[in-house]
């Protein structure tokens, strides 16, 4: 499969970058020519940030699923679409090549229309990191069903709040899920969650883990005994394997965001943008190449795992692995063996991972052929410079591009990012914007920043002027809270909440959450830039800074430092990561109080939960909200007992 749209040369990029300003519509017209549709469109676009209303390849039809499955089988059908690697590196590993991803997915697909499932119902999607998890999915974008798929590890009452507010009316789940040493009881998850819901009609059960579960007469099938219906049954039904046409802008899918308080947020994405934006950037991002074996290290319950294993690389006719375990288990080696193993040409992690292999050393890298890599990427939050150089040097071996990806679950897919060897890189800065996406730098009062700083950079909060195809559409069930959350903070324009810089060559680098920047004695100081000052010490392997009132500066700096070794005591180590932060940033950064911690309260994407920190940092201890859904609870009473 080619890529015609495939941008090759820096020159190239400028042009198409141009031309998608100039002329979008003409512009995406172009790049969508390239994909199945059942009906062209009437207008390519459609919109008004006022209202706010977004529509592109207004009155096209199609399915997702002919551009991820169908158009592939004649040229790709012995193919592999997914490897699955176990949790376990001792069990057998699974190729799923297009041909039985096609026949799975359409099988899948009778499953749920044999349990009532219809163009338009809510799927809720609650599984491990299994192909099934992918089966589902694809199966419910083939009839129309719209799937919202959630972590494996978020609490039962996170799981209600969600089901509530899609309404939804099937579940697919599996017995448990494996992860790491952990085992995850998913189903009596599920059925905790279910209490006292009147709406769920069906719960569909994968089998993985064997784990004893309660299924009640009714409502709880099995997987397996379902799927031998459909494959076994002498005569399959009318419309057997057929995919429903869809409007362009029917909705695909719903992803809640995590790590809010109060009533969950659905993010809304679409058919017709939401397919070209996740196969633009993949091929563009990262400069795939037929026959690359792709590895996102994500999970399919975040927004990285729906565009960049599963949609993406499928409707590129890539092979995605899909890995079910973490990267420490059974040792910090995993990742390394992986790629070793299936000669993987793209890895795409998080800062996060890498920190914390970084802290491993480079042991468990001994006797790992990476030779086979291409491309690296960074994906979820700003990559520091101390963690980039150690994945450019050990991991890449300075052979290897670094895409340091900015997105969100918002847009879709990468918004500003380098093109793996065609665009300029640069250490920490996600430079430069892809085709479609216009950023532009606004102060508080909505206005364009045009004075630069005493760097010489321009720095304010990161807003998008104009919409790009994989812009979310509404959130589920009110479309006034997402006029509020992102378009009425600055006019006419969507607002990122994050903080950004940018030099005279027009490349971003991106500060953090807007939310996350303290105001020191008059001064603005974003909490990115100091933990990443922080991380510069050698004994710190990863820290995370927020505020709390001080009665003479307004808001103090309140640090928490995970560190490899003391140099002599605590006292001495806290002096030494001040003088560090004074030296990179100045004396107005330095921490305040720095608490040394074994561990910090991380989502299981490897997000900080800074709120909770904040929190604690203020003094209030008994109001923390949710943490069942982190990584590791445990680590929150450690540090609420080790406050300072």
């Amino acid at each position: 499969m080619s890529y015609p749209y495939q941008l090759k040369t820096f020159e190239e990029y400028k042009k198409a970058y141009q031309q998608s300003v100039d002329d979008p519509e003409k512009f995406w017209a172009g790049v969508a020519e390239h994909f199945s549709w059942k009906k062209k469109w009437d207008k390519v676009l459609n919109w008004d940030f006022r209202e706010p209303k977004i529509e592109w390849f207004a009155g096209a039809k199609l399915n997702i699923t002919e551009n991820c499955l169908d158009r592939h089988l004649a040229t790709l059908g012995d193919k592999p679409a997914i490897i699955w690697e176990p949790n376990n590196p001792e069990e057998r590993t699974r190729v799923v090549t297009y041909e039985r991803l096609h026949k799975r997915v359409c099988q899948f697909a009778q499953v749920l229309k044999n349990n009532g499932v219809k163009k338009g119902d809510r799927v809720c999607i609650y599984m491990g990191m299994v192909p099934e998890l992918a089966y589902a999915v694809l199966a419910c974008a083939r009839i129309g069903a719209i799937h919202s798929v959630i972590f494996g590890g978020f609490s039962a009452q996170s799981i209600a709040d969600r089901l509530e507010d899609a309404k939804a009316e099937f579940i697919v789940t599996c017995d448990g899920a494996f992860r790491g040493a952990k085992d995850i009881p998913l189903k009596s998850v599920i059925d905790d969650a279910l209490i006292g819901n009147k709406l769920v009609k069906k719960v569909i059960v994968y089998t993985r883990t064997r784990i004893p579960v309660s299924m009640i007469k009714g409502r709880d099938v099995w997987w397996e005994d379902e799927m031998r219906a459909v494959t076994e049954s002498a005569e399959l039904p009318e419309g057997y394997g057929e995919m429903e046409t869809m409007d362009a802008e029917d909705p695909l899918f719903i992803l809640y965001t995590s790590g809010s308080t109060g009533k969950p947020k659905g993010v809304v994405h679409t058919s017709g943008g939401y397919m070209v934006w996740t196969n633009y950037t993949f091929v563009n991002s990262f400069q795939y190449q037929p026959g690359q074996v792709h590895f996102c290290t994500a999970d399919i319950g975040w927004i990285t795992g729906h565009s960049y294993i599963v949609y993406g690389p499928l409707s590129a006719g890539a092979t995605s692995i899909m890995f079910e375990g973490i990267p420490t288990w059974p040792d910090a080696g995993r990742f390394w063996d992986i790629v070793d193993k299936y000669k993987v040409d793209i890895l795409y992690t998080a800062p996060t991972a890498i920190r914390s292999l970084m802290g491993f050393g480079l042991d468990p890298l001994k006797g790992k052929d990476l030779s086979s890599l291409k491309v690296l990427g960074t994906v979820g939050e700003p990559i520091n410079e101390e963690a980039w150089h150690w994945y450019d040097d050990n991991i890449g071996k300075k052979k290897c591009p670094i895409v340091d990806t900015w997105w969100q679950t918002e847009t879709a897919g990468v918004m500003i990012t380098n093109l793996a060897g065609v665009t300029p890189s640069r250490p920490s800065w996600a430079t430069l914007p892809m085709p479609g996406v216009q950023p532009v730098l606004v102060d508080e009062k909505g206005e364009e920043v045009t004075e630069k700083d005493a760097d010489g950079l321009y720095k304010g909060n990161l807003c998008i002027k104009a919409p790009w195809p994989g812009i979310l559409r509404t959130t589920y069930g009110d479309h006034e809270r997402f006029k509020t959350n992102y378009f009425s903070t600055y006019k006419n324009m969507y607002f990122t909440g994050d903080g950004a810089l940018r030099d005279d060559e027009g490349f971003f680098r991106i500060t953090g959450r807007v939310d996350d920047v303290l105001n020191v004695s008059g001064h603005r100081i974003g909490t990115a830039e100091v933990e990443n000052a922080i991380n510069m010490h050698a004994s710190v392997v990863e820290s995370a800074v927020v505020g709390y009132p001080h009665d003479i500066k307004g808001q103090g700096i309140y640090a928490y430092v995970i560190v490899s070794s003391l140099r002599g005591d605590e006292q001495s180590t806290r002096q030494d990561i001040i003088q560090t932060v004074s030296r990179i940033i100045g004396p107005i950064a330095k921490p305040d109080k720095i608490q040394f911690v074994s561990g910090l309260p991380k989502t299981r994407s490897g997000k900080i939960m800074r709120r909770i920190l904040r929190k604690i940092a203020e003094g209030e201890t008994s109001n923390l909200g949710d943490i069942t859904t982190l990584l590791d609870p445990g680590v929150v009473e450690e540090i609420k007992n080790g406050k300072l």
